[in-house]
């Protein structure tokens, strides 16, 4: 009990930091948040320890839970930008985070005839060949007819807008209907005219280093323990056995660590403002150990263009592979060959069976050598354990969906809607695969659950270059890698 209390001080300590972002109350969203700790212990109680909870039921809870909490969280959200043909940009969010608040509907300020006027001049008819302006209730809407390249068009467009109203808009260029690129001017809610005292105080306060380093001491503890049940060892027998989990927690925070510094390091660069790294930390269950959900950083600013999408995806997508590529082989090279239990399990890692996935069954008969053979499993070293949660939360966060890392890329490299195409086939595709194999259904739920476009760029017209394209190509390519089962002829060809 003093371990669920505990739980419950640091889940409302996390919840309440989303409470500027809706109206839902702190209170159901942090018994949502505590729902699966509840229901863990019922069930402890009421089989008084003798029968577990089913993996697959624990792990379907946690996904009905995390899907109900950000549902509660979209449907009180406060009123942001994100009303311009299918969404414009305003605060967008890591593939683990929600996103800040803007600004009230009714804060907004329409522009007069005169403003009106003055606008229409900022649209060069060389440039862009402004035909009509269409209200909406937080943008104004620009339609013409696109005269020279996106890139120079956004760019005078944007530098004529600043020039006469100052930041009070975003300028936002997307693709409209028939490929006719149009540009919105959305409210800027930080603009420096209305900005409120407080507002400014708070965007001037993106980096609490206090909260990033409390969160990151409170996961090297809730890890530590999660290292500990992993080679089965608790608290209760001595305290001297706590460094025994250090191990596990310092591999795994250290990849945690470097793929949340790789998109914090993407946004400083794209100056785009962005909070520090911020760790979640999560008591470890007897049937997933692995004592937090990772580390998330929060975007407080629209991303200026698909450029600047791609890295952000990208970068920490490449820092975390290769860390947990890393991590895995060590582990691999240190762990040992157990026979393979009649029912494995995606996160069994006593015995984790091999053929899951195509890398890990190569990397295994590389370090394991001809120990490993058909009906043997792996019985993970702690530091092999982080190296494949790494690898295998990478993977989820490459999906081509949503603001996943690979929904960004993905929309970075075809644009919006043909992102949000491949996104609806690839969710689809990979339910069919889950029928085949049943470890990857709650994936396959949870990626149902997840909307399938982000937030667009302010210049979301602009295309890539070819080596971003390129590289984009390879992640996605490796990512198949890891996701698909090892096919027979392999398993053949490995002895597996």
């Amino acid at each position: 009990m003093i371990w669920l209390l505990l739980l419950g001080l640091i889940t409302y300590f996390i919840v309440q930091r989303v409470t500027g972002i809706t109206r839902t109350p702190v209170w159901a969203l942090w018994f949502v948040a505590m729902l699966p700790a509840f229901s863990l212990v019922g069930w402890t109680l009421a089989f008084r320890g003798q029968r577990p909870m089913p993996p697959e039921l624990v792990i379907l809870m946690f996904v009905l839970c995390l899907s109900l909490y950000l549902y509660l969280i979209q449907r009180g959200r406060i009123s942001s930008t994100s009303t311009v043909e299918g969404g414009t940009p305003g605060q967008t969010q890591n593939s683990e985070t929600p996103s800040d608040s803007q600004v009230e509907p009714s804060a907004l300020r329409p522009i007069n005839k005169a403003e009106e006027s003055s606008l229409q001049t900022c649209f060069p008819w060389s440039v862009y060949y402004l035909q009509n302006f269409e209200y909406r209730p937080q943008a104004v809407i620009c339609r013409g007819q696109l005269r020279t390249t996106p890139e120079v068009a956004y760019k005078t467009i944007r530098e004529n807008v600043e020039a006469k109203f100052g930041d009070r808009f975003f300028v936002v260029f997307q693709d409209g209907p028939n490929n006719k690129p149009f540009f919105a001017l959305v409210p800027n809610p930080h603009a420096s005219s209305e900005e409120k005292p407080e507002e400014k105080q708070g965007r001037q306060t993106l980096a609490r280093p206090g909260i990033a380093i409390g969160l990151a001491a409170m996961t090297l503890f809730t890890t530590t323990l999660a290292g500990l049940q992993i080679i089965g060892k608790t608290l209760d027998t001595e305290l001297s056995v706590l460094p025994l989990g250090l191990p596990y927690a310092i591999a795994l925070m250290s990849f945690f660590s470097l793929r949340a510094a790789g998109h914090y390091w993407t946004t400083r660069r794209h100056q785009i403002a962005a909070t520090l790294p911020y760790f979640i930390p999560v008591i470890p269950l007897p049937l997933l150990p692995v004592g937090t959900v990772g580390a998330f950083i929060q975007i407080r600013s629209p991303i200026p263009n698909r450029k600047a999408l791609f890295d952000v995806g990208v970068v920490g997508a490449i820092a975390g592979l290769v860390i947990a590529l890393a991590l895995l082989l060590w582990g691999l090279d240190h762990s040992t060959v157990v026979s393979l239990p009649q029912k494995p399990s995606l996160f069994d890692f006593q015995a984790l069976n091999p053929r899951f996935s195509l890398l890990l069954a190569l990397f295994g008969k590389l370090t394991l050598g001809s120990e490993l053979v058909a009906q043997k499993a792996i019985g993970l070293h702690p530091v092999g354990v982080a190296g494949w949660i790494g690898l295998v939360f990478t993977a989820f966060n490459l999906m081509p969906v949503g603001q996943l890392d690979g929904g960004r890329m993905v929309h970075a490299m075809f644009g919006q809607r043909t992102g949000a195409a491949i996104a609806q086939v690839s969710r689809l595709l990979f339910l069919a695969l889950a029928f085949a194999q049943q470890h990857l259904l709650v994936w396959a739920i949870l990626l149902l659950l997840l909307p399938a476009t982000d937030e667009p760029a302010l210049n979301d017209v602009t295309e890539l270059d070819n080596a971003r394209d390129l590289l984009g190509l390879l992640i996605l390519a490796f990512l198949l890698v890891v996701i698909l089962p090892a096919p027979k002829v392999v398993l053949a060809w490995l002895n597996l």
